[in-house]
């Protein structure tokens, strides 16, 4: 499908090649883009504390990694026959609480190793709705089914996601001054939200970011919220919720990603990746077959002399 071009794009800086190391962090959207650099094997770390979906979550996991915080039994508690951690989301919850202060620790470690060292950071902001927990009061990046009457809704103000913004940039460029930082705002609509309040919500997110971004260096902006809107506007780019971009958007994001952000000196190795992905998902009749085993084996070989040219791609 020919791509509109109605939406410019300024061309990266510093593309991202196969010597890249990129983080990701956000919403549901950063696991979209996380899924297409994983599938052709670019050096990623995707949400090391699950889908966050507003700037103060994300900062306040940047903080808790880049100053060394422990995660202690203080920061968790035990709802509904699990142990949970309101910073980070439910998929990290766990049974056995040791086991999961322990896990938590080492996606700390992870976040903070990956923070310092990678050359490119993207963050996708969902919404600008946040949920205060009354007791501690505090914002959460996660209720954890925790009774909706433990809690209080908020807006964030523009000014308050502008700071927070700046406050995430600041901690990183102190650590790793040279990564390339970029955010966007996330397509997938909030409708629980209602449809005038995820109106607000992504117009607030938008106005704080661009505020925060104006004349910051090495930092930028993806419009992966305006191409949904304008470019794939049609409910034919949707799955059957109607609010995610189905896997035909997703595919034309990803184009439109990939033309500016990933450089074009890796199309040739993108190609060979995609087709030994497609090998190893090939099905045969017969599996015990002389045909399958050769195709195998050749195929085996093309990794290995991928992996051996191609520092740092690993199937």
């Amino acid at each position: 499908m020919k791509l509109f071009t109605k939406i410019p794009l300024a061309p990266a800086k510093d593309p991202i090649t196969y010597d890249s190391s990129v983080l990701l962090m956000g919403s549901c959207f950063t696991e979209n883009m996380g899924g297409k650099l994983d599938y052709f094997k670019f050096q990623n770390v995707q949400n090391p504390f699950g889908i966050v979906f507003h700037p103060l979550a994300i900062d306040i996991l940047v903080d808790i990694a880049l100053s060394e915080k422990p995660f202690r039994e203080a920061d968790i508690f035990f709802h509904n026959e699990l142990w949970h951690c309101f910073e980070v989301h439910s998929r990290l919850s766990s049974p056995n609480k040791e086991a999961f202060l322990n896990t938590l620790n080492t996606q700390r470690e992870l976040l903070k190793n990956t923070l310092c060292n990678a050359t490119h950071i993207i963050f996708t902001l969902g919404t600008a709705w946040v949920y205060r927990h009354t007791e501690s009061d505090r914002i959460v990046a996660n209720c954890h089914k925790v009774p909706q009457r433990a809690f209080s809704k908020e807006l964030l103000s523009v000014s308050l996601i502008s700071e927070t913004i700046q406050q995430s940039i600041d901690r990183i460029h102190a650590v790793n001054p040279k990564a390339s930082i970029l955010f966007t705002v996330s397509p997938v609509r909030h409708l629980k939200d209602g449809f005038v309040e995820n109106a607000r919500s992504k117009a607030h997110l938008i106005a704080g970011l661009h505020a925060a971004l104006d004349a910051r260096p090495n930092v930028f902006y993806f419009p992966s919220y305006e191409l949904m809107q304008d470019e794939l506007r049609e409910y034919r780019f949707y799955s059957e919720d109607l609010i995610h971009p189905n896997a035909t958007a997703i595919e034309l994001l990803w184009e439109r990603f990939k033309n500016v952000w990933i450089a074009s000196e890796t199309a040739a190795i993108q190609k060979e990746v995609d087709s030994i992905q497609k090998g190893l998902q090939h099905r045969p009749f017969h599996v015990k077959g002389t045909a399958y085993k050769a195709f195998q084996n050749n195929l085996q070989k093309k990794i290995s002399e991928l992996e051996q040219r191609v520092p740092g791609l690993k199937f």
